[in-house]
């Protein structure tokens, strides 16, 4: 009996050690290129964000600046703007964005004669590249030949400049954001609405329930751990856009319209002050880092 245990107990771990060789055949490439594409480039960014760079060469040991590009970043009014920016898009994404996509996924979940269209049309601009739709509304908003503006002189008022005033250029921005994203999200509460049991519908209906209490009592409950990631996405989302910017305004007028990861391109890597984008690029990450980790700790614990 001992003998046949301690066979039993050598087949065992044999069987385990090949799933470990398999599991680290399988898993080194993605660690490889993890570590090459992510883990070097964010080592290496917080190295050359404590020297005075123009990025040709190596940094050398006289640029060493210390936490200077830090402390002229947390003084630069424009950076300061861009992050008020940045939180006016969560704002946007979580109280205009993620009520309109759930509103047309509690429409279009239903398989009705034309929701698969509809849903089509609306997730479209999602699918559409970022620059291309920045240079739709560019279009759009233009004040010599933008839809905007012709729409407004045929009603007989003026030319509607919106790109290029201070106060309201970032008001295209924001509509430009909804109208791109909202089609994703939209779709993610579809699937979490298809996967409710229909009977929990039925016995609510047969109690009595309206539409709005199904969708109250049922559907939102049922989708909860939907939204927590889409509100999830739209966070991190508003926090690193980037390429709707660029198109768009380009941060102008007089960089009000600048978002954080714009404003370390053009003041970093555009101006070749590689050592002060760097520096912003590190203090975008700690942003990042310290939402999602504590979104994950207190809103997506249970998930």
């Amino acid at each position: 009996m001992a003998t046949s245990a301690s066979k039993l107990q050598y087949v065992a771990s044999k069987r385990q050690m090949r799933g470990w060789k398999t599991a680290i055949i399988f898993v080194s490439p993605a660690i490889a290129l993890f570590t090459l594409f992510i883990i070097l480039p964010i080592i290496e960014a917080a190295g050359y964000s404590v020297f005075n760079w123009n990025g040709l060469g190596l940094p050398s040991p006289d640029r060493f600046v210390g936490t200077d590009n830090f402390e002229r970043l947390a003084r630069n009014k424009v950076f300061a703007r861009a992050f008020n920016n940045n939180m006016l898009l969560i704002a946007a994404s979580l109280f205009v964005q993620l009520p309109i996509a759930l509103a047309m996924a509690a429409l279009l979940a239903e398989r009705r004669l034309g929701t698969i269209t509809f849903r089509m049309i609306f997730f479209l601009p999602f699918i559409l590249a970022d620059i291309a739709a920045g240079l739709i509304w560019r279009f759009i908003f233009d004040g010599n030949n933008g839809l905007v503006s012709h729409a407004s002189q045929a009603m007989g008022g003026d030319a509607i400049f919106l790109l290029a005033d201070r106060e309201y250029a970032f008001v295209a921005v924001l509509v430009a954001v909804v109208w791109k994203y909202f089609g994703f999200h939209m779709m993610l509460y579809i699937a979490g609405m298809q996967a409710i049991d229909k009977s929990l519908y039925e016995a609510a209906s047969i109690d009595g329930a309206n539409a709005w209490h199904r969708f109250r009592y049922v559907t939102l409950p049922g989708i909860m751990p939907t939204i927590r990631l889409s509100v999830f996405f739209s966070l991190l989302g508003a926090l690193q856009l980037f390429d709707l910017v660029v198109p768009l305004t380009g941060g102008n007028p007089l960089n009000k319209t600048h978002t954080m990861v714009s404003f370390l391109y053009y003041f970093g890597i555009g101006r070749m002050k590689v050592g002060f984008g760097a520096a912003t690029g590190v203090a975008l990450f700690i942003i990042c880092v310290v939402v999602a980790f504590s979104y994950k700790k207190w809103v997506m614990k249970d998930d």
